[in-house]
């Protein structure tokens, strides 16, 4: 079961059907999906996905998500995963653009990095980054995050592979001073 997790500003919360709206206003605003490397998808879609989340991953412990929350307030989606680009598990980081830029991108990677090595084994996460999301790329490389290799689109959209040791992340004040942009290791948006 996804558990609750918590770090000094947020709560990583997983889904519950009353949050259907804030998680579709999110994958509806046309500048997140643009640093998820995705198109404006429909809202019958997300709505769908959202579905999926409760009905599929959740009851069949497919992997960990959750709606991420800062004083009370909805702010983004992170998850932790198998990923299909290499053999690992993927980080996956959202953020509402109003939270851009104070630092709960990189707070949000370093809790699931934390939750990856304590909860999970992991020893190491990847994350996908699009080539031009110099924010969240400038974030990752202060968290400690290595460039693997460039994943290039059938539209020649390039996507940064990056890679990270998960106890290295996971140092508390890595970027306590940073900002971050869009989210933490943004990656594409598939469908679960």
């Amino acid at each position: 079961m996804t558990p609750v997790l918590r770090t000094e500003r947020l709560e990583f919360l997983p889904y519950r059907p009353e949050h259907e709206d804030a998680f579709v206003a999110l994958l509806r605003d046309a500048e997140v999906c643009r640093w998820m490397g995705q198109d404006l998808v429909p809202e019958p879609e997300i709505r769908a996905l959202f579905q999926a989340i409760l009905t599929d991953v959740y009851p069949a412990r497919r992997f960990d998500v959750w709606g991420l929350w800062f004083e009370g307030g909805y702010v983004g989606h992170a998850e932790v995963k198998p990923t299909g680009n290499v053999d690992g598990h993927e980080l996956v980081t959202a953020l509402a653009p109003a939270y851009w830029g104070h630092g709960l991108g990189g707070e949000a990677v370093r809790g699931l990095l934390r939750h990856a090595a304590d909860n999970l084994g992991l020893t190491e996460a990847y994350g996908m980054v699009g080539a031009g999301n110099t924010a969240s790329l400038s974030m990752c490389r202060r968290l400690g995050f290595r460039h693997v290799r460039d994943v290039v689109d059938d539209d020649g959209t390039v996507t940064k592979l990056l890679v990270i040791p998960t106890g290295l992340g996971a140092a508390p004040d890595a970027t306590a001073a940073g900002t971050d942009g869009a989210g933490g290791a943004v990656r594409r948006e598939e469908a679960v």
